[in-house]
């Protein structure tokens, strides 16, 4: 028979590839010794079990040749199921593999993964929890090391560092192993380019400047936004500009005081799909006691800012109520209108793309604006109802957009749709 071996190892910097790609292809040699031979190699490296078959680049590829029209060989060994596969990932392998006459070998299988066998398929639902218990466990213990080392040690976690700092050396890792390896702590510094702006942010916004005129300051002015002073961490934002995100972000990083923070977002993981980035509860942010780099801003006045911030609230202390929201269309542009709070009443705006962040051009559509009563009054006319709550059940159960322009508005139901139960 003819054999592709399959390998996988977890991280590229600490964990030695050649080591670990050895005692897999050993383990599996010995596997199919005496039943064929290896005729192919196809080894990951920095890719983590969770990670789709699909979407390893060196599965992916072993995959696209067993779906070709002449496949160059029989079986897949591992070394290892956990190296190979997490929870049911081979489940859901197996029947694909088997339409195209692929079998998968594993040692501890001893041979060939036979679907049928009632002991095969209850030796992978053991090894498939185990694989997943395993990560669980190794997460439990990163993260309590990790809780450990950002509040007794403060130190820094990794990640992109804040803008306003950069990165310097601290000296050798204290763990021996990871010294051996090369690697080394940092610490956060100020950047002599950059830290200036962040000082100044947090002391006009004490004084009272709205977030919206900070970031249109610092565009007019020119100054280069955190994804545009450092595009190599910063690829996947287009740098055009601060944004009105973009100064919130920094007015209520507390890192900013000296104090290392961590476990201010978490990574959500679902099988088969892509990883999100998620903001976990403020109580759940890890800080450290002890200052651990050179503050940018005092703590007393971050606790000044975040107070502004947490003083603007509505007058009369009422949550606001938009019964049209997500349903006002603007006429002139097709973006969807925001909803607004102007004169003590409901309405809808849309400024055609412009933000607060920017200063406005001449050529440059003047916002459009409606009142939330003035679009029922005529919706009321066209839909023959006048109670505002049926009208708003009607055009959400029906999917009907309302498109409004200066001269008056049009009703557009979704095409092919029923109502929405």
């Amino acid at each position: 028979m003819r054999f592709a071996f399959y390998g996988r190892t977890s991280t590229e910097r600490f964990q030695d590839r050649w080591t670990s790609r050895g005692w897999q292809w050993g383990v599996a040699a010995e596997l199919v010794s005496g039943h064929g031979r290896i005729v192919g190699e196809f080894f990951d490296v920095g890719v983590s079990r969770r990670v789709p078959w699909r979407d390893r680049p060196q599965a992916a590829e072993l995959l696209d040749l067993i779906n070709g029209s002449d496949c160059p060989f029989d079986a897949i060994v591992v070394g290892e199921f956990e190296r190979a596969f997490f929870a049911d990932q081979l489940d859901e392998l197996l029947p694909w593999l088997q339409e195209r006459g692929i079998q998968v070998w594993l040692p501890e299988a001893a041979g060939p993964v036979e679907a049928g066998s009632p002991i095969h398929q209850a030796l992978m639902t053991v090894l498939g929890a185990q694989a997943q218990r395993e990560v669980v466990r190794a997460r439990h213990r990163v993260l309590a090391a990790m809780r450990v080392q950002a509040t007794e040690q403060g130190r820094y976690m990794g990640g992109r560092p804040p803008y306003g700092y950069r990165l310097v050396d601290a000296g050798p890792h204290p763990n021996q192993a990871h010294a051996r390896w090369g690697r080394r702590l940092h610490r956060l510094e100020p950047d002599p380019a950059t830290a200036a702006v962040v000082r100044w942010i947090f002391a006009v916004r004490e004084a009272g400047e709205s977030i919206a005129g900070i970031a249109r300051q610092l565009n007019e002015r020119g100054v280069s936004c955190p994804s545009r002073v450092d595009r190599a961490r910063n690829r996947h934002r287009p740098g055009e500009g601060w944004t009105i995100r973009t100064v919130a972000s920094i007015l209520e990083n507390p890192r900013y005081t000296g104090r290392q923070v961590w476990n201010r977002q978490r990574t959500d993981h679902d099988p088969g799909s892509a990883s999100r980035r998620s903001w976990n509860d403020h109580a759940d942010w890890i800080i450290s006691p002890k200052p651990a780099h050179a503050p940018l801003v005092s703590e007393a006045d971050f606790v000044a800012v975040q107070a502004v911030r947490a003083a603007r609230t509505t007058a009369d202390g009422r949550r606001r109520t938009y019964l049209l929201s997500g349903l006002v269309i603007c006429g002139q542009c097709g973006r969807r209108m925001d909803s607004h709070w102007a004169n003590q009443r409901p309405g809808y705006r849309c400024r055609h793309g412009h933000t607060s962040a920017k200063t406005r051009t001449p050529d440059q559509l003047k916002n459009l604006y409606v009142r939330e009563d003035r679009l029922f009054d005529a919706l009321a006319v066209r839909l023959n109802l006048t109670d505002r709550e049926k009208i708003d059940r009607y055009l959400k159960a029906w999917k009907i957009m309302v498109i409004y322009h200066p001269d008056g508005l049009d009703i557009r139901p979704a095409e092919g749709t029923g109502p929405a139960g």
